[in-house]
């Protein structure tokens, strides 16, 4: 299920295609657990063998000219020579369920999220939804080239133009024309509140899913732009309460890490990595707290690299 509401955020582009060569990868590791879980990706990523040099970065805000709070230069700077980011932090069980198997894609340039609000009258605030023909075509393209070079077999587009006639009728209709393109893609069209109660309010659809199979501390997510921009990140929360115990669970920025591999067209590496995830998880030895076991996040560590360096 590929829909409107798009965990992989940001305007849609097919994934691009990198050279096999040593690639740089702006790290930001984040606040509180932040730091354990990017060292933890990094020693995975050794393990695999990826081509990838980290360049890591600081973003906590510093004053800028005229006292406005902005991120450090250097961190831009990182990010527009490098285009690709990994992103850090600034909790859940094992899912009772065995066959969730989606991925959502989410607008979050357009929309609701555009914040174009003001005050018509004392006590009367109106918000725009801003929806764009070239935004909703990329958005449709990056859709249905992602279900094609993973192997997913349909695209449905979640939508509500039924009330929304204009706006969420313009993002229907361009879904529709991309789909014409991809006759090798199964194209289906759904109603939001359809879908929901399906699955289980709209923005927090992305959540939900990610409910499914375990909650957020297991779920990655992608900010794939427009330029060739792209960062990947796990969506948790920072847990100051256990940040520098060792007790982290890492899989949610790793299989971020994975993404952003497939996103550089290095699918064997990422493939290799999930792999030895999944198979970390499957045989539930060596887990942390939060995956219902006791071990440390350097021990779940250690068995992934274990097992990444055994299927070489």
């Amino acid at each position: 299920c590929l829909t409107p509401l798009w965990t992989e955020k940001g305007a849609a582009r097919p994934p691009l295609i990198f050279s096999m060569l040593m690639q740089t990868v702006t790290l930001i590791p984040g606040d509180g657990i932040g730091p354990e879980i990017s060292t933890a990706v990094m020693k995975i990523f050794e393990a695999a063998n990826a081509p990838i040099r980290w360049e890591e970065r600081n973003v906590t805000a510093i004053k800028g000219p005229g006292g406005r709070w902005m991120i450090p230069p250097d961190a831009k700077e990182s990010m527009d020579r490098s285009k690709i980011g990994l992103k850090g932090p600034l909790k859940t069980p094992i899912t009772p369920y065995t066959d969730v198997n989606l991925v959502t894609i989410r607008e979050n340039t357009e929309g609701e999220y555009s914040g174009i609000e003001h005050v018509i009258v004392d006590g009367v605030v109106q918000s725009i939804k801003l929806i764009t023909e070239e935004a909703s075509r990329r958005i449709a393209e990056y859709a249905f080239e992602y279900a094609r070079n993973n192997q997913r077999a349909s695209v449905t587009a979640v939508h509500k133009a039924n009330i929304m006639r204009m706006s969420d009728g313009l993002f229907l209709r361009k879904c529709r024309e991309v789909a014409e393109t991809y006759k090798d893609i199964k194209f289906t069209e759904m109603y939001l509140d359809t879908v929901c109660l399906n699955v289980t309010d709209a923005l927090c659809f992305s959540d939900l899913c990610a409910g499914l199979i375990g909650g957020l501390g297991v779920t990655p997510s992608g900010n794939i732009g427009a330029n060739g921009v792209a960062i990947f990140e796990s969506v948790h929360g920072t847990a100051p309460d256990i940040a520098g115990m060792d007790l982290a669970n890492p899989t949610a920025l790793l299989l971020s890490a994975v993404m952003m591999l497939r996103h550089m067209g290095l699918h064997d590496h990422g493939n290799k990595i999930q792999t030895a995830c999944f198979d970390t998880i499957r045989e539930k030895k060596v887990l942390t707290k939060d995956l219902g076991g006791n071990s440390k996040c350097s021990e779940f560590t250690a068995e992934i690299c274990r097992r990444v360096q055994d299927l070489d």
